[in-house]
């Protein structure tokens, strides 16, 4: 690797953490949904969805899923100028092919422009400590092992503040994260463990493995204190969109939540379903919903990225 490697990131999370790397300079290409800090907007966009943005999540799931049977891509390279950027680095993921672009389209595109000297780094977090083990990954791959080290004991010092404070509440509301909402998901990998230190507990979810879907007699079996709706993908105006289905799936049920105002909706895009340094933030806001009193700095802090329904 050389002093100043040219990076190329295909996944937003990626491109926080090699900026969290003081690396900015070296991002030279991203995927179209990489769009934090906002100072690297002005690089090439490498990537484009192959799904449609309709108006509805039930409908865009149905794309998604057609598109997946027909055993097609959600994403595609823009292959012409990965080859003109001539990236020394490239750090993608094998996690979600609905997430960002393969990990086998990637390998298949570097091979076909011969790129014999870039160095392929593939992220694959599904806890919170995977997380803080790729930030060192692309340390290493990007000779700033130290400044990746200094990145992790900085977040981890947040998360153990906050849980620190979580537990010495009185009580540990149950909490019902969703992660799409037609069909309904609820949140998995990294969400569990983000509630726990947020001071909750975690619904129908275990820490490191997938989503899983519930349908209505599962939701009807349910009594969650506390609801956080934070679809993955949509920032708060793009949810706002779902309202009407948001009333008819969860707003209409006879829980805790629903009767005692605490269900929320959350910047789903910004936070949560990014497996990186704003998984911290993301669990200072869950920390707000859960435990609204003792967390009124974060309430306050935190208020553009979440709304009460």
């Amino acid at each position: 690797m050389s002093a100043l490697p040219r990076i190329v990131s295909l996944l937003p999370s990626s491109t926080e953490i090699v900026c969290a790397l003081g690396l900015q300079e070296q991002l030279v290409g991203r995927s179209h949904e990489c769009d934090f800090p906002a100072s690297i907007t002005d690089r090439p966009a490498l990537t484009r969805s192959r799904v449609s943005l309709p108006p509805d999540s039930a409908q865009i799931d149905r794309n998604v899923r057609e598109l997946m049977r027909d055993v097609l891509a959600v994403y595609e390279i823009d292959e012409t100028a990965l080859g003109e950027l001539a990236p020394d680095l490239i750090v993608t993921q094998d996690l979600c092919d609905v997430c960002a672009v393969s990990f086998d389209d990637v390998l298949a595109a570097t091979q076909r422009l011969a790129c014999e000297h870039t160095q392929i780094v593939s992220l694959r977090p599904t806890r919170l400590a995977d997380v803080l083990d790729d930030i060192r990954r692309v340390g290493r791959a990007t000779d700033r092992a130290a400044r990746a080290n200094d990145v992790v004991a900085e977040l981890q010092a947040r998360l153990d503040a906050l849980a620190a404070r979580a537990a010495a509440q009185p009580t540990r509301p149950s909490v019902l994260t969703v992660e799409w909402i037609e069909p309904l998901m609820v949140g998995g990998t990294w969400m569990p463990e983000l509630v726990e230190v947020a001071g909750g507990r975690a619904l129908c979810a275990r820490a490191g493995e997938p989503a899983p879907t519930l349908d209505d007699a599962a939701l009807d079996a349910l009594a969650p204190d506390v609801v956080l709706v934070k679809p993955c993908g949509f920032d708060l105006a793009r949810s706002r969109q779902e309202l009407p289905l948001l009333r008819s799936k969860l707003l209409g049920r006879d829980w805790p939540a629903v009767h005692a105002g605490r269900v929320f909706l959350a910047d789903g895009n910004a936070y949560f379903n990014r497996p990186g340094p704003r998984l911290v933030e993301s669990a200072e806001i869950l920390a707000a919903c859960v435990h609204p009193e003792a967390f009124a700095d974060l309430a306050e802090r935190h208020a553009e990225a979440y709304e009460r329904l």
